[in-house]
């Protein structure tokens, strides 16, 4: 994958999502997790 390719925020809410839903199965945890990784950086508060 380049390095200027990112996941889009709609996508990583939905990832995140998945995630905290216990029900979703562990091969769809993954992706989302994978898609998460993908998110960039959280800018710091001040």
């Amino acid at each position: 994958m380049a390095g200027n390719e990112k996941t889009s925020k709609n996508v990583g809410r939905k990832a995140s999502a998945l995630l905290r839903n216990p029900k979703t199965p562990a091969k769809v945890k993954s992706v989302a997790g994978s898609a998460l990784t993908q998110r960039p950086d959280r800018k710091k508060k001040k």
